[in-house]
């Protein structure tokens, strides 16, 4: 690979910071990347050093990083504050330059193989939006959009024309061990049954279900298995992908991540977490209860350990008192049983695949789901727009989900995201309106995330939000 190395001594210190081991080389990319033009080549080389440079850099140190214990998206940052990737066009294809990177991600100075095929993922997708999108302003319809997420996967290589066997898990990064280990026995349980798992690519309920299947797939003799981790640029710094992952994905904005989780999964299974679990219940929710996807075979389980049970009471209540019982329809709750959830998932699945073949529909892209366009729409959480959003009664549930699902994605924002951080420090906690009951039963599920610690893996949670009745 024809290196050359720089490890700074341990314990070699700058003002306020420590500076930690760190490699400079260089490395060839495959995998999507080997076989380019020339034009394609330069394009890659205009990104990196660019307007992107700054995001390239971010999304390649979260990656470098992986197994970090933080979930602030600076810590990386200030660690390595001399860290730089650089893309250099070859004879012959791309040479990615890395100078001053983690030695973590190296062992005897030669990148870790997943470490490398994850940060060919972040060079590609990173430079497949900017070349091929075009900017946002031609995304200004849901086809279109939608579009762009099946552009954005297919380049990706993670589009499969096999049967139906791709299970989406949700759930926290940061949960607690009985949590952790229950997400792993789930896991097991569906890869016994042939299922792959596809999950946000981080730590904690994000991990465990790709861990236990690696385990029953290596007993089942697989040697294809997918651990697909699909993420986005403000989220990949407070989570980075979890060791597992053999296919990582950057879609360009939580919208679009969520739209592919959808437009992929099989089938979805929740775990406990925190707001951004809670905001992904909400966009499927939502986007189940329009009429137009009334007919839809989307299995969606609820599961946890028996400890975990008052954590889907809340949950349920919550869903109930905002969206109806319609929308408690739409899933089915299962404590401590992780052989039944993989029974379930794999019988729903088999439905899933009798509907797709009646209705000519593809095995590895929903087409047939309905997404509306405020489904679709980046929402960057201002103080303004947080306080706008208007959870009331009387709307349609579908229309109160998305704003729901907002209120949740800003303060994931305030949370993990740079962009909403800043926003916080400089003016204050978001405040979010609406009717009494509703503000009284989300100030409700937000303490109980607070006080069961499902809003941080680092420091003390100070919140980003003040709810107002």
């Amino acid at each position: 690979m024809n290196e050359s190395t720089n490890i700074l001594p341990q314990g070699a210190a700058v003002p306020f910071t420590p500076t930690l081991p760190t490699v400079s080389t260089h490395i060839y990319p495959r995998g999507g990347l080997d076989v380019l033009s020339r034009e394609e080549v330069a394009r890659l080389r205009d990104a990196s050093s660019g307007g992107l440079h700054d995001l390239l850099r971010r999304c390649a140190l979260a990656v470098l990083t992986s197994g970090s214990a933080s979930d602030d998206p600076r810590a990386a940052q200030e660690l390595y504050p001399d860290f730089d990737i650089q893309v250099r066009q070859q004879d012959r294809g791309v040479r990615i330059e890395l100078t001053n990177a983690p030695a973590m991600a190296f062992v005897d100075d030669r990148i870790i193989a997943g470490v490398a095929e994850l940060l060919f993922a972040v060079v590609r997708d990173i430079a497949f939006t900017a070349i091929d999108l075009n900017g946002d302003e031609e995304l200004n319809t849901s086809p279109a959009i939608t579009d762009a997420v099946f552009r954005l996967l297919r380049n990706a290589r993670v589009l499969h024309p096999s049967d139906p066997n791709l299970v989406v898990c949700w759930g926290g990064h940061s949960i607690g061990q009985e949590e952790y280990k229950y997400t792993k026995q789930v896991g097991y349980e569906l890869g016994l049954r042939g299922l792959d798992i596809c999950t946000g690519c981080g730590p904690g309920a994000m991990k465990g279900p790709m861990k236990g299947a690696t385990i029953a797939h290596a007993k089942q003799r697989r040697r294809r298995s997918r651990y697909i981790g699909i993420t986005e640029p403000g989220i990949i710094a407070a989570e980075s992908p979890n060791p597992i992952v053999n296919h990582l994905v950057i879609m360009p904005d939580i919208e679009k991540r969520l739209e592919a989780f959808v437009r992929m999964a099989h089938g979805i299974i929740v775990f406990p977490g925190g707001v951004g679990t809670a905001e992904e219940i909400l966009y499927l929710l939502g986007i189940l209860l329009r009429e137009e996807n009334a007919h839809l075979r989307f299995p969606l389980i609820l599961t946890g350990p028996t400890g975990a049970a008052p954590y889907f009471e809340q949950i349920d209540r919550f869903i109930r008192l905002t969206l109806g019982d319609d929308a408690a329809r739409l899933y089915e709750i299962i404590v401590a049983d992780p052989a039944l959830v993989a029974k379930r998932m794999d019988l729903g699945i088999r439905k899933v695949k009798d509907q797709r073949i009646a209705q000519k529909d593809s095995f590895f892209f929903n087409w047939g789901v309905e997404v509306p366009l405020e489904f679709q729409q980046p929402f960057v959480p201002t103080h303004e727009l947080m306080a706008g959003l208007d959870l009331h009664h009387g709307r349609k549930p579908h229309e109160l989900a998305a704003d729901l699902r907002r209120a949740f994605s800003g303060i994931v924002a305030g949370n993990v995201k740079e962009d909403g951080m800043r926003r916080i420090e400089a003016h204050g906690p978001f405040e979010i309106h609406g009717d009494p009951d509703i503000m009284q039963a989300l100030d409700a599920l937000l303490r109980a995330f607070v006080e069961q610690r499902r809003m941080k893996i680092a420091g003390d949670y100070r919140p980003c939000y003040r709810v107002v009745a």
